[in-house]
């Protein structure tokens, strides 16, 4: 490790290493692997446990799976049924490499769209893996009686998302992660009528238990009673998706959070590229400072809707009605003839950014801003008929109306990007495993497969590949090292770990300050959106990092936490996150400031093409960045993880 601060701010340490993917030809690696992967025989199975925190699409998927293969599962999510995680808000779809329209789709063309939708910031292998077990995804789906939508003759339907010239992407009207939800969850629910999973809900996670240097158990709070609860196991396997609310405005529910994996980092699980966070193009536009979500319209609006903006400023006043055709800019489909309005998300949010700061903006001004561009489907329903746009976006559009009051079938939809997805995450290698030993990271959770920017319907082809068909293969050869020693409740390790979080729940409890809980958590966001949002540059990120240390100052000094420790406590519960968000946001400032680059969602100012597109440097910066926690208010250290393309060729991404 270097001992001068790098910027000031970070140290670099020694390189890190993908050691589990088997070095033969691509196309074989997952038999490979799977096949050298040791067993565990189901009489042994029983005598083994595992905890997993977290119950969207990765962790349902793999609590059912472990739990079927006959291991002894506790689950955990502090909503008050599984059936709540925050997949179940994911709209579009999820893609597989069926080629069921004919187009020339492949698991080839899959993994390349996918790489190359990550600005080449992704390892080959574990995207290969993704692209190959994502047939077998819809076939499992549709034996749990996921409702997709079918063709007339019955056969599955698809549709195309940005990134992609084919349609890979199945669907169910626009509630897809609902119905995939669905059927995880019964399958779940199944696992738990069978005894061989342990369901808590309302149970949140707040430390992470390591016993000789491996992960054993969680220390958790019983979110109606206020109890601290220690729960242990031979492995623990994180599936709590990502942290987009650092951001505090974002589509993701209110409850998402990071503790669960930020606890873990400061526990020595490696962080893996947390600057590295997606914005997506479709979301209602903010229409005050008095809000607190955002709203996310699918994707999949773009396979009929058109994108513009007026030509000129002076009309961006009139009703869009009253706009002739030949005064509307479909930009994207004038910038990008080849995918049109079906470019990938990074571009299609940059683009809406510079037709508004170009005074093109539409809809109510916000602090005088005009922030919102046209999703038209005029045209749409003019070639289909009104009929056929209700069956395929039915739903989509009567939530629309619903929020804004506006009716899509009679004026278009005004959108503009939000903060969405975290394509960072723990790192982990080909098994999922973290840099703790038996620690194993599935889902948005981790780092592993979208690079610098996730292609759309690829985060449930995410998920449910981890839970239904990767973690339940990589995970055997982990658990063949038992039976393991039982670690007992008075270890030394884990009264640590409680006494660490019943220190921190008195400090917050007695911090006596006068400030909010959320208003910390909204001047953090603000901080993160103006300086680590849709455009970065080395100043404002060293402002930002300034800013966030004086506002964790003051957050600990001031914060009023209300009611008690001992009952249900909602005040307790974000001021635990917005703790962990504060540590977070200044490691993602740092992480986006050592990336002197551009490349999908990380977009620096000072690096870029004439025509304002993203410009990678991949001589300097073709790796996966994993960032070690060295301790409170010492410098983290960054350590490089290579990425070698033996199958794709590296080059400017191009969708013109």
């Amino acid at each position: 490790m270097t001992d001068q601060l790098i910027d000031g701010l970070y140290r670099e340490g020694a390189p890190i290493a993908d050691t589990k993917a088997p070095g033969v030809p691509i196309e074989r690696r997952w038999q490979e692997r799977q096949f050298g992967a040791r067993l565990v025989n189901p009489a042994n199975r029983r005598k083994l446990s595992a905890i997993i925190v977290g119950t969207g699409l990765a962790g349902a998927s793999a609590g059912a799976t472990l739990g079927e293969a006959g291991y002894q599962v506790k689950s955990f999510c502090y909503q008050d049924s599984p059936r709540r995680a925050h997949s179940i808000a994911a709209q579009g779809g999820i893609n597989a490499a069926k080629n069921y329209r004919n187009d020339n789709d492949s698991v080839f063309r899959l993994f390349y769209d996918t790489v190359k939708g990550g600005d080449f910031r992704s390892r080959e292998s574990n995207v290969y893996r993704l692209a190959e077990v994502s047939a077998s995804i819809i076939d499992q789906c549709v034996a749990q009686g996921v409702p997709f939508a079918r063709e007339y003759g019955g056969l599955l339907d698809n549709r195309s998302f940005g990134g992609v010239q084919v349609s890979r992407t199945f669907y169910a009207r626009g509630q897809t992660g609902q119905q995939l939800l669905i059927g995880a969850y019964q399958a779940l629910e199944r696992q738990v009528a069978a005894g061989t999973v342990q369901m808590f809900a309302r149970h949140e996670m707040l430390e992470l238990v390591v016993v000789d240097g491996k992960a054993r158990g969680v220390i958790v709070r019983d979110m109606v009673t206020g109890e601290i609860e220690t729960h242990l196991a031979d492995v623990v396997v994180l599936a709590t998706g990502g942290y987009g609310n650092v951001f505090y405005l974002s589509t993701n529910a209110m409850g998402s959070n990071t503790t669960a994996i930020w606890r873990a980092h400061r526990k020595g699980a490696m962080f893996a590229n947390p600057c590295f966070t997606q914005i997506h193009p479709t979301c209602i536009p903010v229409s005050g400072d008095y809000q607190s979500k955002l709203t996310l319209m699918s994707e999949s609006l773009r396979n009929d809707g058109r994108i513009w903006v007026p030509k000129r400023a002076e009309d961006c006043d009139k009703d869009p009605r009253d706009i002739p055709e030949e005064d509307r800019d479909y930009y994207l489909e004038r910038i990008y003839p080849a995918f049109g309005n079906l470019v990938p998300r990074d571009i299609a949010s940059r683009q809406a950014k510079n037709m508004c700061d170009e005074g093109r903006g539409v809809g109510p001004a916000v602090d005088g801003v005009r922030r919102g561009v046209y999703l038209d489907f005029a045209e749409a329903m003019s070639r289909m008929g009104r009929k056929a746009v209700e069956a395929k976006y039915g739903n989509l559009f009567d939530m629309y109306k619903q929020i804004t009051g506006e009716n899509p079938y009679e004026v278009p939809m005004r959108i503009y990007p939000a903060v969405h997805y975290t394509m960072g995450g723990l790192w982990v290698d080909y098994d999922l495993q973290s840099t703790i030993p038996g620690l194993f990271v599935t889902g948005e959770a981790n780092f592993s497969d979208h690079g610098a920017n996730r292609l759309g319907a690829s985060a449930l082809m995410q998920g449910l590949a981890d839970g239904y068909f990767v973690l339940p293969n990589t995970i055997n050869d982990y658990l063949a090292d038992g039976p393991f020693e039982k670690v007992p409740e008075d270890h030394p390790a884990v009264l640590e770990a409680r006494a660490a979080v019943t220190d921190r729940i008195d400090r917050l409890m007695n911090a006596g300050g006068k400030r909010s809980v959320d208003s910390f958590h909204k001047e953090l966001g603000l901080i993160m959106w103006e300086y680590c949002g849709m455009e970065r540059t080395a100043e404002g990120l060293r402002t930002a990092v300034e800013k966030i240390r004086a506002l964790r100052e003051e957050y600990w000094r001031d914060v009023k936490v209300l009611g008690s420790a001992d009952d249900f406590n909602q005040s307790l519960e974000k001021a635990h996150r917005v703790a962990d968000f504060l540590e977070l946001g200044e490691l993602m400032c740092i992480d986006a400031l050592h990336r002197r680059e551009s490349c999908g969602g990380h977009f620096r100012a000072e690096s870029q093409t004439e025509d304002g597109e993203a410009l990678r440097h991949d001589d300097e910066f073709a790796y996966a960045a994993a960032w070690e926690w060295a301790g409170a208010g010492e410098a983290p250290v960054l350590h490089k993880e290579d990425l070698v393309y033996e199958y794709v060729e590296m080059k400017q991404r191009s969708y013109k």
